[in-house]
């Protein structure tokens, strides 16, 4: 079966302050900024519509809520977002996050590390507490293997 090809996602998170998402989202992450509000930002993250808009329900130190999930023995916060990457960006985006002082719900690591579906994954939160997931996979071809 050949891989279809992909169109970029959409996606719209609630946020509690736009010019602190966009501090983390552009300065942190790299993404390219578009149009925006008051009220909103879209971001450009690796070639996807991120759009963050403001909850004034979740106050100045609020945090959305989430629960946790136990994958491999971890906590994996839901729900989470994120991008694929291939393993050179993957690994370039742990570095920059680590020395950006990023505290990581899931440091960077190998999952089934020699086994069908070997990836490199990372968990961190924003500044509003959206969780987030960068992966990497050994072989791309294997993203959707079952054992």
């Amino acid at each position: 079966m050949s891989t279809p090809v992909l169109s970029p996602f959409h996606l719209a998170i609630p946020v509690r302050n736009i010019n602190e998402s966009k501090d983390f989202y552009i300065n942190t992450l790299g993404c390219q900024p578009g149009r925006s509000s008051e009220h909103w930002v879209d971001l450009n993250l690796y070639g996807h519509q991120l759009v963050c808009h403001l909850d004034k329900s979740l106050g100045n130190e609020g945090q959305v809520r989430l629960i946790n999930n136990d994958v491999d023995d971890h906590g994996v916060p839901v729900p989470h977002f994120g991008v694929v990457l291939d393993m050179a960006n993957w690994q370039a985006l742990a570095d920059k996050l680590i020395a950006a002082g990023i505290q990581f719900i899931l440091e960077p690591y190998i999952r089934f590390e020699g086994l069908p579906g070997e990836q490199a994954t990372l968990f961190f939160l924003d500044p509003s507490g959206n969780a987030l997931e960068f992966k990497a996979f050994k072989d791309l071809s294997q993203l959707f293997v079952t054992t």
